[in-house]
């Protein structure tokens, strides 16, 4: 049962105190975020292994975690090595058709039966088709490549030193490492941090974060695999260019649910560069990908995310795309990281301290109600 407290000058203190340390916090983090980031994605990539790790536990009957994590460790990266070997080489090549492709519809009078010839001369007014095309050229993804490596960090941060950016890999497979090692021992030490009188309440708390960034992180992510290989298997097979890169972008944009839907521009633009400069008629390919799109996306819904994921998400989808808006301004990468378990912490505060409380006081002043027939 609630009790009503009334907000007397000590409640006010504590509560404006509350606030100050709240804001502090956030202060902290964003001043500090280029040193937290490598932390962070530490512990994000240590969170999303910890499956795997108990898996070869349980496979392999160690009863350590130092040989199941190092086996866990060696595994996630033949997977990433064998992974690269077969798709890097199919991107090149898809990238350098695209170039041909782009240059060849740039210089083309060519049009399509039922769309306007305005809408080809605006495209190929406002897109610099041949500086498109150069981008996707062997060459350009060679030095992309090694651009990238020498300075990949920067380009995530932005505050960190050129020394720091050349390291910065090494430093998040420590962090790695060390957590997953200790993964066990530091979850259960943030119970011992909160006060007792507080215990219960971080409990339920934390048991909802955590029900909520394993559907997001863990559950999402597989969902989000799954999805690229069905729509990168899905053009593939209708003969859509960029098959592959399309399909992949696609399952990333799934990690915000149904943010997939704003590549049916780039889909379409893709037909029209390729029934401009190859056989396949426009209408034709563009029907065939629409229904790739329908297939996939009626496959998610009715099929992988019921079997993967048990249950739609708890936040919609505009909540959870604001969250990621809202913490990835304020904190930059790094509130992208963890903008929905943070997101997911208020509305449970919210949850406990405003809507609960409001039914119970209303259910008291009905007089009390059995368990089974409380209001919803």
């Amino acid at each position: 049962m609630f009790v009503q407290e009334k907000y007397d000058l000590d409640r006010t203190v504590r509560l404006v105190i509350n606030c100050v340390v709240f804001v502090g916090i956030v202060w902290l983090v964003h001043y500090l975020r280029g040193v937290l980031l490598p932390f962070c994605v530490g512990c994000l990539i240590a969170y999303l292994f910890e499956p795997v790790v108990q898996f070869n536990r349980g496979l392999l009957k160690l009863k350590g975690r130092v040989a199941a994590v190092f086996v866990t460790l060696f595994e996630m990266a033949f997977f990433f090595f064998a992974l690269c070997y077969l798709l890097v080489p199919l991107i090149v090549s898809e990238s350098s058709q695209m170039a041909v492709m782009l240059k060849q519809y740039s210089s083309s009078s060519s049009s399509i039966p039922l769309v306007p010839v305005e809408l080809h001369d605006f495209l190929r007014r406002n897109l610099d088709f041949e500086l498109i095309a150069s981008k996707l050229t062997r060459d350009e993804w060679k030095r992309m490549i090694e651009e990238g490596l020498a300075a990949s960090w920067t380009v995530i941060s932005g505050s960190v030193s050129l020394v720091m950016s050349m390291v910065s890999w090494v430093i998040v497979l420590l962090y790695v490492v060390f957590i997953m090692l200790d993964y066990e021992r530091i979850s259960a030490g943030f119970k011992n941090m909160v006060r007792p009188k507080y215990r219960p309440f971080v409990c339920r708390v934390g048991g909802d974060m955590k029900r909520s960034m394993n559907r997001y992180f863990r559950g999402q992510a597989l969902v989000c695999l799954i999805v690229g290989i069905l729509f990168s298997i899905g053009f593939t097979i209708i003969g859509l260019p960029m098959a592959v890169v399309l399909g992949m972008f696609i399952g990333l944009l799934n990690m915000v649910p149904y943010l997939q839907l704003i590549s049916i521009p780039i889909a379409i633009l893709l037909c029209m560069v390729s029934a401009v400069t190859g056989t396949v008629p426009f209408w034709t390919l563009f029907w065939e990908t629409m229904a790739v799109y329908i297939v996939v996306q009626a496959l998610q819904d009715l099929i992988i995310t019921p079997k993967v994921i048990g249950k739609a998400m708890s936040m919609n989808p505009a909540i959870i795309f604001l969250s990621l808006s809202i913490w990835g301004t304020l904190l930059g990468m790094i509130g992208l990281i963890i903008a929905i378990p943070l997101t997911t912490l208020l509305l449970s505060y919210y949850d406990e301290y405003f809507i609960q409380r409001r039914d119970n006081e209303g259910d008291n002043a009905d007089g009390e109600m059995p368990d089974g027939e409380r209001k919803c």
